[in-house]
């Protein structure tokens, strides 16, 4: 007979194999494991920060799932014939659609596709570019008061920092980078393009996101990247056109007709 002791032994081994299995495991659905793993995975796919409630809603997907098929096993859903035709024919869609996937990866895409993709896209580069920084405010009159503190020898960074309402150039002391007149709202571009460098706009430039006063750092022909620096845009670009899918589809298909022994 066991004593106490060996009882109280063997409860606790007990004990810690569940909580060893429990601990590889997400959930437990009627006896059925789903492996920590998968809601390992599913909270990776979901894009989101991972924290306990990302990871509840992600279990609560698993147990949802699990209690489908457990379920379509019960019932004998799962093998009837138009459930079996419907699995088999999104089955095969998944498949078609990974083949070509694969196929647009390695060989759908050609050089001279890209290179001519490339000659198109580098003439749209033509005109100048600017290098421009700004300090944006939501009343004339504080506009005016800043460009009477820049003429009295007021530094535009450190006024931009402190005093610019736009949140992305602020802290970089109103710098907007490279930009073209055709990326910024018309009022903008208007007033930037009359300015020689280092010249500070003299009046307030009124758009809809408030007022602005704009200073010139350099102004520069506008160069396209390289082929190499946009290859992998312009391979992206290429492959989602629809009517270049249509006819890689068919070129793909060819290809493998004429490798088939068909009879």
């Amino acid at each position: 007979m066991l004593s106490n002791r060996h009882i109280l032994a063997i409860g606790a081994i007990a004990t810690m194999f569940s909580a060893s299995a429990f601990s590889q495991n997400a959930v437990i659905v009627n006896g059925k494991s789903i492996p920590k793993a998968h809601l390992d995975k599913l909270v990776q796919k979901s894009g989101q920060p991972d924290n306990p409630q990302v990871r509840d809603q992600a279990r609560e997907m698993l147990v949802t799932k699990e209690l489908i098929l457990q379920e379509a096993d019960k019932r004998g859903v799962s093998q009837k014939e138009s459930v079996r035709e419907q699995l088999e024919q999104s089955r095969v869609g998944i498949l078609v659609a990974a083949v070509f996937e694969d196929f647009v990866e390695k060989e759908g895409v050609t050089e001279a596709e890209l290179k001519a993709a490339y000659d198109s896209v580098k003439n749209q580069y033509t005109g100048k570019e600017y290098h421009v920084e700004h300090i944006l405010v939501e009343k004339e009159s504080d506009a005016k008061a800043i460009i009477a503190q820049l003429k009295a020898g007021g530094n535009f960074e450190d006024i931009a920092k402190a005093k610019s309402k736009d949140p992305g150039s602020a802290p970089n002391g109103g710098d907007l980078g490279w930009v073209n007149e055709k990326s910024l709202v018309s009022e903008f571009s208007k007033s930037m393009v009359q300015l020689k460098n280092g010249q500070i706009t003299d009046k307030p430039v009124k758009s809809q996101f408030g007022w602005h006063i704009i200073k010139m750092i350099d102004v520069r022909d506008m160069k396209a990247p390289s082929f190499d620096d946009l290859k992998a845009d312009l391979k992206q670009m290429i492959a989602s056109d629809q009517n270049w899918q249509k006819a890689k589809f068919a070129e793909m298909m060819q290809k493998l007709r004429s490798k088939a022994k068909i009879q």
